[in-house]
């Protein structure tokens, strides 16, 4: 039965505030539970003991968040549809002792996290955001939004070499960005930080720290039907999936328990308390079964009856490399989200997983596509084949095409992240 859309365009402009208000993994958790919240979801401790109350509930760690709506009278074996997605993205991060310099240049030490491209980093003026751990033991989020830190090129007169053998980075000798004038000393940059945050001197114990470009979100183009950002992988996907659990826990009779599952990490291998291989949403799962009186006869039931969309950007065709893609199929920018198909299970997605994605884009009044890649060109990987292997749940591999993967600054159609959370909201109502 087809619906009626929820999400417009308005959707994506909340998008471009989402994404300006997350610059790491946790500040796009604490921005998706304020959204759930605001629809009367509340958070439980893991340290706690959980109720069998309906409703609203939601687990923070760390960088992940997962979230979930207990219908009235659920059943203790009803089954799961979970909304999967990582809040992490590529850039560059504050190593332990982080002063350096040379030369009368004050640098901030950095350790390049996944694969970014590193050239979208240079000459770019950026902010400094992440969490400073505290010596009581409590964590404090901080984002410094303002010019503070950049990775300065090498000038053409220096490496005439550039245009004809292409710009060379070393990871280590050339994304060490600059952030002043003098001698490096050990501690200035925390010094400063608490400067910054009315932290007493030397309160801060530890730090989890990320550079972000400070340029915000924007449409682009001479009908703005292009939106240019930064983190859209994958905080577009994350954005996507609160807004849907948002909507459809104001919906009667809900066959299934939705869920947000939004992991840390998948971009180094999803291997970490926070990650898709961790023991985190098997937990949740089981602990929501368990405190409506469920057995283990009724974990499995639910389990066995549980579907995952594990939903991460996808490539569009490129105007300019369209060599490089598969040659029947080239998913177009504003064609509606992408069902991700790789037969070595990179991603999981099967026939009967294509299906059942195919209704809910048709329940939704949203057209989708096909992504393959070419196969001289193996494709990465995702949270969906961890999820699958580790829960036994059937997932499927889906998400939005866009340009530019893994730069400082992302792009795609300024539609297709509304016809998303359409789709994630009539997969999620089952």
């Amino acid at each position: 039965m087809r619906t009626s859309p929820r999400f417009d365009r308005a959707h994506t402009d909340d998008l471009m505030t989402f994404l300006a208000a997350s610059p790491s993994p946790y500040h796009a958790v604490a921005s998706a539970a304020e959204r759930l919240e605001k629809v009367g979801f509340r958070q439980v401790a893991e340290t706690d003991a959980w109720d069998a109350a309906a409703g609203g509930k939601y687990v923070l760690r760390g960088g992940a968040i997962i979230a979930w709506y207990v219908p009235e009278g659920a059943d203790p074996h009803t089954g799961f549809r979970i909304a999967g997605a990582h809040t992490d993205s590529p850039n560059l991060r504050v190593k332990p002792l982080p002063d350096m310099g040379d030369h009368g240049w004050r640098q901030i030490a950095v350790e390049i996290y996944g694969g970014p491209l590193l050239n979208s980093w240079l000459d770019r003026d950026l902010g400094l955001a992440g969490r400073l751990t505290l010596r009581d033991g409590t964590t404090r989020l901080v984002n410094v939004d303002r010019p503070l830190l950049r990775v300065p090129q090498l000038a053409i007169h220096l490496d005439r070499s550039v245009h004809t053998e292409g710009l060379k980075l070393d990871q280590q000798r050339h994304a060490q960005p600059v952030w002043g004038l003098g001698e490096a000393r050990q501690g200035d940059l925390i010094r400063f930080l608490e400067e910054e945050f009315d932290l007493g001197v030397g309160e801060v114990a530890g730090w989890d720290l990320m550079a972000h470009s400070i340029e915000p979100p924007a449409y682009l183009g001479r009908d703005q039907e292009l939106l240019a950002g930064p983190r859209m992988d994958n905080l577009l996907s994350v954005h996507a999936a609160t807004a849907a659990l948002a909507a459809v826990s104001a919906t009667e009779d809900l066959p299934y328990i939705p869920v947000l599952a939004a992991f840390d990490h998948e971009e180094t291998g999803s291997q970490s308390d926070t990650g898709a291989d961790g023991p985190l949403l098997g937990s949740v799962l089981e602990r929501s079964v368990f405190a409506r009186g469920g057995s283990l006869e009724d974990r499995a039931r639910a389990l066995a009856g549980t579907v995952c969309l594990s939903s991460d950007t996808g490539h569009a065709v490129h105007p300019n490399y369209a060599e490089r893609h598969d040659p029947t199929h080239h998913p177009r920018a504003g064609g509606g989200p992408i069902l991700k198909v790789n037969v070595n299970n990179r991603y999981a997605t099967d026939g009967s997983g294509r299906a059942m994605f195919a209704a809910a884009c048709e329940k939704a009044g949203v057209p989708y596509q096909s992504f393959v890649s070419n196969n001289a060109m193996p494709c990465g990987t995702t949270i969906g084949p961890i999820t699958a292997a580790r829960h036994g749940i059937k997932t499927v591999d889906i998400g939005v095409p866009i340009l530019s993967m893994h730069s400082a600054r992302e792009l795609c159609a300024a539609d297709d992240p509304h016809m998303l959370a359409n789709t994630l909201t009539a997969f999620l109502e089952g």
